[in-house]
């Protein structure tokens, strides 16, 4: 890898183009490095973890809008749209839309944790969107995946946003246009100019995941994608950007993120160095944040030392910076406390999803959410004993480049009215890499069973996961197999709008 130090320049220096940042990733993603076997293997994994999500959630009201939207943008010879056969083909920025959303509305696929935050599976939609359109293949798919999750993992170790509280789709936007651009091998000028207007258009505050969580959590990233892949259009046509778009004098870093004196050190693989970044990123074995995780399964084993409810005191988690503070009673959002809070704002509230895994001993992408598991006055009362501190050991840990030190978990302290201490600690998921289970194939292949049962035909179910397996090797054709389809008729239609 090498480190690029990127800072913001007066207008006066009139920064060289290949000292900009914009750049740098443009070589990185016109870099014709083949694609390592366990690299192409992960990409197969989180392909079927992004399917098995948004078939789950392929009828919630934000994924019905967000479908009904494309379908009302049919383009022969375009993309396919999740839930529909592939005789059904809209414009690849409203497949991004539609498919995107669906795969993000659960909160439920991949997450990588550095300076910044981010689930890279969120390439995924508008890189595959692009490649159908243009009737790419498997083994170009790959490559564009490859790149997305790479310069998006990249960014996310060095330059923070949530701190300014700017969104982490702001990082999406550039890794998605650049995914396209090696996806389609466009020239690095193309590229440069399509992340730079991917990141112009692509910021926007942290309001989001903040207060009373909307469906536009779900519509983020694929808002982003959309917007990346309309910015690779223009780019294409010759059409240029703001630039320089980090360094400038009035560019995102100098008015948005750490100012006029901010210095970032961003690594990227260096000419002929495989992009690997993919191998450090992590999905979830449980519907939540991908900080409650380890806290999950830590709170299944120590839910079983408690008899009476009743009896519980006082819950203290102790944890890291980010967690206290985005999830965590520091957050001092009271939102995080409402019973009849939506599932976006449960899933944001560390203190409801440790009352739920202590009491329940197991976690459901809907039971574990649903106004009456929510409302259950045992679980009020457990869950409002709850709360967080910052643990400097853990905010290290959660921070560290030491892939054997990393961790994103804390330390449960669960004090009884009479005296007993019950308190364990957890660094990692079980489903972590470095975790007691580590996920394999066979475990997302599980997760797609599991999400998708009852709502997939068994005949569909084994079709998409012999195709998708077969992902090196898949023609342009195949390549619209990819999406998995249901009944028509058990497709939900959501209210109308300017589209129809």
């Amino acid at each position: 890898m090498i480190i690029h130090d990127v800072r913001v320049h007066p207008e006066s220096d009139r920064l060289a183009r290949e000292d900009q940042l914009a750049w740098k990733i443009a070589q990185v993603a016109a870099d014709a490095v083949a694609v390592e076997p366990a690299v192409a293997d992960m990409i197969v994994n989180r392909i079927i973890d992004n399917a098995s999500v948004a078939i789950a959630s392929v009828n919630r009201h934000p994924v019905t809008t967000a479908r009904d939207q494309a379908l009302a943008h049919a383009r022969p010879g375009g993309a396919a749209v999740f839930g529909c056969g592939p005789e059904v083909r809209v414009h690849a920025e409203w497949a991004a839309w539609a498919n995107g959303t669906a795969v993000r509305e659960l909160d439920y696929h991949d997450t990588f944790l550095a300076a910044e935050y981010s689930h890279p599976g969120d390439n995924i939609p508008p890189i595959l969107a692009a490649a159908q359109q243009t009737g790419r293949s498997g083994a170009e798919l790959i490559r564009g995946i490859a790149t997305g999750y790479e310069i998006q993992v990249d960014l996310v170790r060095a330059i923070c946003l949530h701190r300014h509280k700017i969104d982490h789709v702001a990082h999406l936007g550039p890794s998605a246009a650049a995914g396209i651009g090696t996806l389609l091998a466009l020239p690095p000028e193309t590229i440069f100019q399509a992340v730079q207007q991917a990141l112009h258009v692509t910021t926007a505050t942290r309001q989001s995941r903040k207060g009373e969580i909307s469906s536009w959590k779900a519509f983020a990233p694929s808002h982003a994608g959309k917007l990346a892949i309309e910015a690779v259009d223009r780019a294409m046509r010759g059409e240029g950007a703001p630039s320089p778009i980090y360094e400038g004098e009035d560019s995102v870093i100098a008015w948005m993120l750490d100012g006029r004196d901010a210095q970032y050190k961003v690594p990227l693989p260096a000419p002929g160095e495989p992009k690997r970044a993919i191998l450090d990123t992590y999905t979830k074995e449980h519907s939540a944040e991908y900080q409650s995780q380890a806290l999950i399964d830590l709170c299944f084993r120590l839910g079983r030392q408690v008899q009476d409810w009743d009896a519980v005191q006082d819950v203290l988690i102790e944890t890291s910076h980010h967690t206290h503070y985005v999830i965590g009673t520091g957050s001092n959002d009271p939102q995080k406390f409402d019973p009849t809070a939506s599932r976006e704002t449960l899933d944001h509230s560390i203190m409801y999803i440790v009352a739920v895994a202590l009491q329940d001993g197991a976690w459901h992408h809907v039971r574990s959410y649903a106004p009456e598991r929510a409302q259950r006055p045992d679980t009020v009362a457990l869950w409002r004993k709850i709360r967080t501190v910052e643990d400097p050991r853990w905010t290290e840990r959660y921070h560290s480049t030491d892939p054997a030190i990393k961790a994103f978990g804390g330390r449960v302290i669960i004090t009884l009215r009479d005296g007993r201490v019950i308190a364990d600690e957890l660094a990692v998921a079980n489903a972590h890499t470095l975790g007691a289970t580590p996920w394999q194939r066979a475990d997302y292949i599980r997760k797609f069973e599991i999400l998708t049962d009852g709502i997939v035909e068994k005949s569909e179910s084994g079709r998409f996961l012999e195709t998708v397996q077969r992902l090196p090797s898949l023609t342009a054709d195949e390549l619209l197999q990819l999406n998995v389809a249901i009944p028509a008729a058990s497709l939900g239609r959501g209210l109308p709008g300017l589209f129809g």
